[in-house]
């Protein structure tokens, strides 16, 4: 048996405002969540992704310790439909307060690509193809 990827997870420090930025994204994550230190959803597809706090971490590998020197914690990558819809979301977020690090471009291998820092100053990539075809 050959094991396959089941879950991306993310260790926050402020697990409220994590859910809310991915629940802008579109992520459709229970109401109430915000008080429970573990939370998971099942994307489509079947993929997990999941959150635990900083505090639940700690709990069973006492040596954790967070990235220091803004190392990432984990990276994501959502795909938009259109490169309008990556300029949209992109605007969205950061009128919303959230952290652009890299405004929407065209990226060299034929994407519009943006990314937008999460609560815990985790890279989210927003993209699409830059000249989507005709459907």
């Amino acid at each position: 048996m050959t094991p396959r990827l089941d879950a991306t997870s993310i260790i926050t420090s402020d697990l409220a405002a994590s859910l809310a930025f991915y629940r802008r994204l579109g992520l459709d994550i229970p109401e109430g969540a915000e008080s429970a230190p573990h939370v998971e959803v099942t994307l489509p597809g079947g993929q997990r992704l999941l959150w635990d706090t900083e505090e639940v971490i700690a709990s069973f590998d006492p040596d954790w310790r967070r990235p220091a020197g803004g190392g990432e914690r984990v990276a994501l990558a959502f795909a938009c439909d259109s490169p309008q819809e990556v300029d949209a979301v992109y605007a969205e977020l950061v009128d919303a307060g959230y952290t652009g690090h890299l405004e929407p471009w065209d990226a060299v291998w034929g994407q519009r690509y943006a990314v937008v820092l999460d609560p815990d100053g985790c890279g989210v990539s927003l993209f699409a193809d830059a000249s989507p075809a005709a459907k």
